[in-house]
């Protein structure tokens, strides 16, 4: 059975979106067939950390939720080679980028059991082992209905006092929810701060795991979301922690 991870944030800006690509990633090197869904559509971005530009007659997410064109369509493998080595795979199912279509999605909106429903559907036809959602930040119907059906939510956050506020928000109304397993991912993290008042921190706020400490990074800064970081820089702090992420994953949900 393939299990859904859900990556979600408060706020934008959180890095949300390259963790998702990155741990993907990661899971594929794992020998894991992934699938990425990018539903933050109104402003999608996983397509660029894997290099992937839409042909002319490629269907996206769009054309699923709303006209009806099959999810197998929609989805497109994006496995890099080190990836394909390993024996895994990736499939990116990417929003539209056509600013008509955006709007046409927010002013219309989209059955969220439908989408969920693909999940599965897409999962049976090939034969993922996992599901990532990269979600559309805030607290909206459309996000509360994908997280209540993962098997784990990662919370992405930065250490900000916004963030903190926002995040134990958002973590309430997902317990509300029955969400299952819970984590937190700490992202942009400057090293003059200090990882164990910062668990501490957490553990008393959230009541839940802080799954990973993702460094503030000048390399990552440069890179600026042209490629996979954990591909680009293997033997980095900021990939060992996804590295460490993916396998805790690996072992609690895939066993």
């Amino acid at each position: 059975m393939s299990h859904i991870i859900a990556v979600h944030s408060f706020r934008g800006g959180t890095g949300k979106s390259n963790l998702s690509a990155n741990l993907a990633t990661c899971l594929g090197l794992a020998g894991k067939r992934v699938a990425v869904f990018d539903t933050d559509l109104a402003s999608p971005g996983v397509h660029v950390l894997f290099g992937y530009e839409a042909a002319a007659d490629d269907l996206v997410l769009n054309d699923f939720l709303q006209s009806d064109a099959p999810i197998r369509r929609c989805a497109h493998e994006v496995t890099p080679d080190p990836v394909r080595h390993a024996h895994g795979a990736i499939y990116l199912l990417p929003g539209s980028m056509q600013s008509d279509r955006i709007a046409r999605l927010l002013r219309e909106g989209y059955e969220v059991e439908k989408l969920n429903d693909a999940m599965f559907s897409l999962a049976d036809e090939l034969k993922l082992d996992c599901v990532i959602v990269d979600t559309h930040p805030g607290i909206n119907e459309e996000t509360l209905l994908s997280t209540a059906i993962a098997d784990s939510l990662l919370m992405v956050m930065r250490p900000d006092t916004q963030d903190y506020l926002g995040t134990a928000v958002a973590i309430e109304v997902a317990q509300r929810l029955d969400a299952a397993d819970i984590r937190l991912v700490m992202n942009k993290f400057p090293d003059h701060f200090d990882p164990a008042s910062t668990r501490e921190k957490v553990a008393s706020t959230y009541g839940v795991p802080l799954a990973a400490l993702l460094p503030l990074s000048e390399d990552l800064l440069t890179l600026a979301s042209s490629g996979l970081a954990v591909l680009s820089f293997p033997n980095h702090p900021w990939t060992e922690q996804v590295r460490s992420l993916t396998q805790s994953l690996i072992d609690d949900l895939m066993g």
